[in-house]
């Protein structure tokens, strides 16, 4: 399919909380990406580029979705930063394809604009891996990124990030046994869903609430609906009021990463995995759907989204510690990769006692940002205890609180997740096998 000719950028609205603060501009980009920016009347010079969450699933680059990630993240652009957006060219996973694509905007808003003083990719959620990818490919030292912060980001990697979903796949199956029904077409649970299935999230919901009552009060839940729920949530430590997103995800995007864009290929793997926390473990481990992973597609996941840890710019990390949805022990994988890169002088992490995903604390933003300019501007390393200090300062502003717990460090990334016994070897790729997956993955822009 050929990407649509570029457009723009041309002179859009706003989001209501930049009126009168910020001139807005849409466009597309010659991988057919829909992108926003938005550039404050009292510009400091320096351009935040973004890289959205998700991945949301769908063949087309949605014009919405980095207009409304503006609106969202207008606390960068109200703090002086000037702000780039992409939508990516494609619904669908594919980390290095978004990380061309936020490459993208930037280059779409340097040529449009000029080169900005300094500039920062930030990334949340699944948009911090992106967002590290970025650093990875596009940051070397004489690169276009001055630095990077990372919020609530999933900083795994796709070849074991998602394990816990793996996890959760085959234990809803185990006591559930409607996803697939035994009157439906068989697969294995590995793809997610079955290619050509037509169910959609609200059917996925309905079924969960059939198996567990999750969305009813507990006293209108059936004794076998609460067991199962509770075997289901105490197995895989997955929180009560994410378990349906997560199975979300289980569902429609394992399909993607599987049928989309492997190929059909199984990058995930249980064997060897000892469930424990039911009510019988014994049985569980008996009956769980077990299965290994095909080394080729764990290969060619860990090249799309796996973090090598090879950084040469300053990346700022904030995570809430009860984040339901991107475990906060992702940043201990994350660290992990640092130090085993040696590059670990060049991480600063910082975490608050919050509960959400989706969005944190404008006053943490704000000193995040003023806390990453500083440390590139000046040269000198921050501290969580030098951040955090940062923060009244802007609360006293936007009123959304400083919840900062400079004392907290994650535990093991394995600590949270079921371990994989022995773990998967496999070969790198070849330069031939890069430019062939590229060639596939539709990744254009070249590091």
């Amino acid at each position: 399919m050929t990407p649509a000719a570029p457009q723009g950028p041309e002179a859009a609205a706003c989001p209501e909380t930049l009126t009168g603060k910020a001139t807005c501009y849409t466009g597309r980009d010659a991988n057919g990406a829909f992108y926003a920016i938005a550039v404050p009347t009292h510009w400091n010079g320096s351009l935040v580029v973004h890289a959205h969450g998700g991945p949301d699933l769908g063949d087309a680059s949605d014009p919405a979705r980095s207009v409304e990630d503006l609106g969202r993240w207008s606390v960068m652009v109200d703090q002086g930063y000037a702000w780039a957006g992409s939508s990516y060219r494609r619904g669908g996973y594919g980390t290095r394809m978004a990380a061309a694509d936020t490459e993208s905007v930037r280059r779409v808003f340097t040529e449009a604009f000029g080169r900005p003083g300094h500039t920062y990719v930030h990334g949340q959620s699944w948009g911090g891996n992106v967002a590290a990818k970025v650093v990875e490919v596009y940051g070397g030292d004489a690169g276009p990124y001055d630095g990077a912060l990372l919020t609530n980001g999933v900083l795994g990697g796709g070849s074991r990030g998602y394990d816990y979903r793996v996890d959760l796949r085959v234990v809803y199956q185990y006591y559930c046994r409607n996803h697939p029904r035994p009157t439906e077409p068989q697969y294995p649970l590995w793809q997610g869903l079955r290619p050509d299935s037509t169910l959609t999230s609200t059917g996925l919901r309905a079924r969960l609430q059939e198996c567990t009552g999750f969305a009813s009060a507990p006293g209108d839940r059936t004794a076998l609906q609460q067991r199962n729920l509770d075997d289901i949530l105490a197995v895989t430590r997955i929180p009560e009021r994410t378990l349906e997103s997560h199975l979300r995800f289980a569902t429609f995007t394992f399909r993607d990463i599987v049928s989309g864009r492997l190929g059909g290929r199984n990058p995930f793997s249980n064997e060897g995995v000892q469930y424990t926390g039911s009510h019988d473990d014994a049985a569980l481990n008996a009956g769980v759907e077990r299965f290994a992973a095909d080394p080729a597609a764990v290969r060619d996941l860990s090249y799309d989204s796996d973090l090598t840890g090879k950084v040469d710019i300053p990346v700022l990390t904030l995570h809430a510690m009860d984040d339901p949805t991107a475990f906060v022990e992702h940043e201990a994988a994350y660290r992990a990769a640092l130090e085993g890169a040696g590059r670990d002088r060049h991480l600063v992490q910082t975490f608050t006692d919050e509960h959400e995903h989706s969005a944190l604390s404008d006053s943490e933003y704000a000193a995040s940002i003023a806390a990453l300019d500083a440390w590139v501007r000046g040269g000198r390393r921050p501290t969580a205890a030098s951040v955090a200090a940062r923060c009244p300062a802007y609360d006293r502003g936007y009123g959304t609180g400083c919840f900062y717990d400079t004392g907290f460090a994650p535990a093991p990334y394995a600590s949270r997740v079921a371990a994989r016994p022995g773990g998967l070897a496999w070969p790198a790729m070849t330069a031939a096998q890069e430019r062939e997956w590229s060639r596939v993955a539709g990744v254009g822009i070249a590091p």
